[in-house]
């Protein structure tokens, strides 16, 4: 079973190590789309603080996911298309890309479930509230016991 997330991952910190292995709880196969700089920018309304390499090459050095992309430009639907999940899970935030989701699903004849996963210690890690300054320690040392 696949299961796919996406997300910005601006500053990898505790509530995203703790959100992959949750997703990962619902599948063999973990694969974790990283947004676009772009995408970031037009749907924040700002750029994000580290670039979308940097962004993969955290969730990547993090060992959670069996894969780990960026996001398309154009067509937001086509990775779904393309690898054909079994379950989608959704950040306990995650509102961008939702609204519309289950009914582009039925129309790919994708009878994948949604799951919305619940939040780490919100009140402490969330990319929005943590600043550069803590971010660089945030962003290199995860805690290999945070979901676990």
């Amino acid at each position: 079973m696949t299961v796919l997330v996406f997300g910005t991952f601006d500053i990898f910190h505790p509530g995203h190590a703790y959100f992959l292995r949750e997703a990962k709880k619902h599948g063999k196969k973990l694969i974790v789309v990283v947004a676009r700089d772009r995408t970031v920018a037009a749907v924040k309304g700002r750029p994000p603080k580290h670039d979308e390499k940097t962004r993969q090459a955290a969730v990547k050095k993090s060992r959670l996911a069996g894969q780990v992309i960026l996001g398309r430009l154009g067509d937001k639907y086509a990775l779904i298309k393309k690898y054909r999940p079994n379950v989608i899970c959704l950040g306990y935030d995650q509102k961008f890309f939702t609204e519309k989701l289950e009914e582009k699903l039925k129309q790919f004849r994708l009878e994948t479930k949604i799951v919305r996963l619940k939040p780490f210690r919100p009140h402490v890690y969330k990319s929005s509230k943590l600043t550069t300054h803590k971010s660089s320690k945030i962003f290199s040392s995860i805690p290999s016991s945070v979901g676990q």
